[in-house]
C-alpha cells in the first residue's frame, strides 16, 4: 500500500522539455514511474527522448489527460509560469499535483490554494511548492527526491525539508518505507502534516511514522493536536532549527521565529505532550524509530 502515489498512476510532466523538468523526468523513468507525456504549449505536438523512451509533448494538460489517462502532474518550471501551471492542471482536473519549483510568490501559492479549495479544486491534491515531492519506493516518483536511497517497508515519512527527507530514509533504509512525502516549507503549502498523517493512519501498510517539522509557523503544534485525538500508530519527529537566534528568517520561507512561537523548543514540547518522541538531530530521531519497529 502507499499514499496519494503507487505503481498505477500515470505521470505527466509540465515543463518536461526544460532543463530541469527532462532531468528529473530521466529520473523519474529510472524510478519506475509511468511517465506518460509532458506539457509545453510551445512545443505540442512533438516527441522527446528520455530514459530511452519517446515521450509525447500536449499542448494543454486536459489534453495530456485525455490521450494518456494521466492523474499525476509535476510542475517544472518557473516560478513566474508556476500560478498558471497550477491553475490549468486543477482546471483539467488532475488528481494529484507535485509543485517541484521554489521561489514562488507566497500571493500567488495563496491564490492557487483559494482556487483549490472551490468547486474546482474538488478533485485535486496540491503538494508544494519547493518541495522534493513523493515516492512510494519499488513504484513511483513524482519529484526529485533519489530513488535509490531506501526501499520499500513500513515507515511513513513526512517532512518540511527535502534534505531532511533524504537523510531519514537514507539512515533507516534497512527498514524501508510505505510512503514518503516532502510538503515543503513555504508559508502556503497544499499538503499539510496533518494531511499526511491522516492518510498514513489510514494506510494498512504504513506501522510508523516520522514527522520532520522546522521552526516557524504553528503546523507542528497543530499538528501534535492532531495526533492526540486522531492517530494510534507511533509517530517519532524532529524539528530543524534547535540553535537558530531568534527573529531570523533561516533557509525556507517558513522558518521565521518570534518570541516562543515558532520555536523548536515549543514545538517539540508540544509534540512530546502527545506522546511523539523528538529526536535532537536527524540521527537520533531514526534511532528513536529503530527502537519501536524492533520491539
Amino acid at each position: 500500500m502507499s499514499i496519494y502515489l503507487n505503481k498505477d498512476s500515470k505521470v505527466i510532466v509540465q515543463g518536461m522539455t526544460g532543463g530541469m523538468g527532462s532531468k528529473h523526468t530521466t529520473l523519474m523513468l529510472d524510478a519506475g514511474t509511468a511517465i506518460v507525456g509532458g506539457v509545453n504549449s510551445r512545443k505540442a505536438g512533438t516527441s522527446v527522448e528520455l530514459g530511452g523512451r519517446e515521450l509525447p509533448v500536449f499542448g494543454t494538460v486536459k489534453e495530456a489527460m485525455a490521450e494518456t489517462g494521466a492523474d499525476v502532474s509535476v510542475v517544472f518550471v518557473p516560478p513566474a509560469f508556476t500560478k498558471d501551471a497550477c491553475l490549468e492542471a486543477i482546471d483539467a482536473g488532475i488528481g494529484l499535483l507535485v509543485v517541484i519549483t521554489e521561489g514562488v510568490p507566497v500571493q500567488d501559492t495563496a491564490e492557487v490554494w483559494a482556487y483549490l479549495q472551490g468547486p474546482a479544486g474538488s478533485g485535486t491534491r496540491m503538494i508544494g511548492p519547493n518541495c522534493p515531492g513523493i515516492i512510494t519506493p519499488g513504484q513511483s516518483l513524482a519529484g526529485i527526491t533519489p530513488h535509490t536511497i531506501a526501499g520499500t517497508g513500513p515507515i511513513g515519512l513526512v517532512s518540511k525539508s527535502g534534505t531532511l527527507t533524504y537523510q531519514m530514509m537514507y539512515e533507516l533504509k534497512d527498514y524501508g518505507f510505505s510512503t514518503a512525502i516532502g510538503i515543503g516549507g513555504d508559508p502556503i503549502v497544499g499538503t499539510t502534516h496533518i494531511d499526511a498523517l491522516a492518510a498514513f493512519e489510514a494506510d494498512p501498510e504504513t506501522q510508523a511514522i516520522v514527522m520532520i517539522g522546522e521552526i516557524g509557523g504553528d503546523a507542528e503544534e497543530r499538528a501534535a493536536a492532531y495526533i492526540a485525538e486522531h492517530v494510534t500508530k507511533p509517530v517519532v519527529g524532529y524539528v530543524a532549527g534547535f540553535t537558530a537566534p531568534e527573529g531570523k528568517t533561516m533557509g525556507h520561507a517558513g522558518a521565521i521565529v518570534s518570541g516562543s512561537s515558532g520555536t523548536a523548543a515549543a514545538k517539540q514540547e508540544a509534540l512530546e505532550a502527545v506522546g511523539v518522541k523528538v529526536g535532537k538531530t536527524p540521527s537520533e530521531t531514526a534511532a528513536l524509530m529503530r527502537e519501536i519497529l524492533s520491539r
